[in-house]
């Protein structure tokens, strides 16, 4: 049986993957939060001079929004956890799948806030008007940040994937 060269199972390269897929989930999922937050917050703005009493029930979508940066982070915790910085310890497998759950985690997460946003803006201003746009509002805010909990999920369960990979001296020449 011919073993493969360490190099090749465990190249420098597979720090930089690993490493970019811990920021990606941590920029993505923060600049998903932050659009969000912002878009709705301009919406409750606009509620508070309509309806202020409303304001507490207006700020739904604000904090799901937010919600959305501490799936990017506990994504980044997890990846930046399972890098083992010592030689022929992190192979090129895990760096790639890695890479792949940030991806995942990040960029499900900005799509929901994008979706949060532009939701959250138009139904708290239609809420100031219409008491009974609440409900539909809610509905819609569940199914937008379901986005960035798939892209959680499934970036979870890459982590778990990226364990299987070998580790180790005695795997290679």
């Amino acid at each position: 049986m011919v073993l493969p060269a360490c190099a090749d199972l465990f190249p420098q390269s597979a720090y930089f993957f690993g490493a970019m897929g811990c920021v990606s989930a941590l920029v993505f999922a923060n600049l998903g939060a932050s659009y969000g937050t912002a878009k709705a917050g301009v919406g409750l703005a606009h509620l508070s001079l309509v309806d202020a009493s409303k304001i507490m029930r207006g700020i739904v979508p604000v904090v799901m929004a937010g919600i959305l940066g501490i799936y990017g982070l506990i994504v980044a915790v997890i990846i930046n956890s399972s890098i083992d910085a010592g030689q022929n310890k992190y192979a090129a497998g895990a760096g790639y799948v890695h890479f792949g759950a940030g991806l995942a985690a990040g960029l499900s997460s900005l799509a929901a806030g994008l979706a949060i946003g532009i939701v959250g803006d138009t139904s708290v201003r239609a809420y100031g008007k219409q008491k009974a746009v609440f409900v539909a509002m809610i509905l819609m805010l569940i199914f937008a940040e379901a986005l960035g909990l798939y892209g959680l999920i499934i970036s979870l369960l890459m982590g778990g994937t990226a364990q299987s990979f070998p580790k180790g001296d005695d795997k290679c020449i």
